[in-house]
């Protein structure tokens, strides 16, 4: 299977630098699907991928887990074609699962601010499950508004703009197979 690997990107005119490596994500997955394992023992949790970034990172993670599983999606919106958030929530596609006590992992490819997993924890936790755990492919601390609790962090990030992985900017980037840091 050929892999979009180059060294930079230019989107939006602005060029973007390999910032986290094809193997290094990989080689987290791994790490990530066997703690879930190990957390998950004779359960069968349902992943919740938040749509469009984390589908790359929700694919790939279920990949390194051997439980059986289940797999739903919600779609939400918070920055638009933008670099920052816009600070408000926009929800476009509910969960077609019933997740009353089930056992819940929501996946989401970037928690920056908090914003928008602290919007889907609201949802969820209306809903009944039996618990609520949380994955993410990368966290910016520096950027955390939101009391959030995450459980699986694949890389803590400084904030700075990225994409590749399923991150975009104004759409663009998502098919990239690294991470890649906006160039200063």
């Amino acid at each position: 299977m050929h892999e979009y690997l180059p060294d930079h990107v230019t989107v939006q005119n602005e060029r973007f630098d390999v910032f986290i490596t094809r193997e290094r994500i990989e080689d987290r997955l791994a790490e990530l699907g066997a703690r879930i394992d190990a957390d998950y023992a004779g359960k069968r949790p349902i992943f919740i991928g938040v749509l469009n970034g984390a589908f790359i990172f929700l694919a790939d993670l279920m990949r390194h887990v051997s439980i059986p599983c289940e797999v739903d999606f919600y779609k939400l919106s918070s920055y638009g074609d933008e670099k920052v958030s816009s600070g408000k929530v926009t929800e476009r596609k509910d969960l077609d699962a019933a997740i009353e006590g089930r056992h819940v992992i929501i996946v989401e490819d970037i928690v920056d601010t908090g914003l928008s997993m602290s919007y889907i924890l609201n949802l969820i936790k209306h809903k009944d499950p039996a618990s609520v755990r949380i994955a993410t492919l990368l966290h910016k601390p520096g950027a955390m508004r939101f009391d959030v609790a995450l459980d699986y962090v694949g890389f803590e990030i400084p904030t700075k703009f990225v994409l590749g992985y399923g991150l975009d900017y104004a759409q663009e980037g998502r098919n990239l197979a690294q991470i890649y840091v906006l160039s200063e």
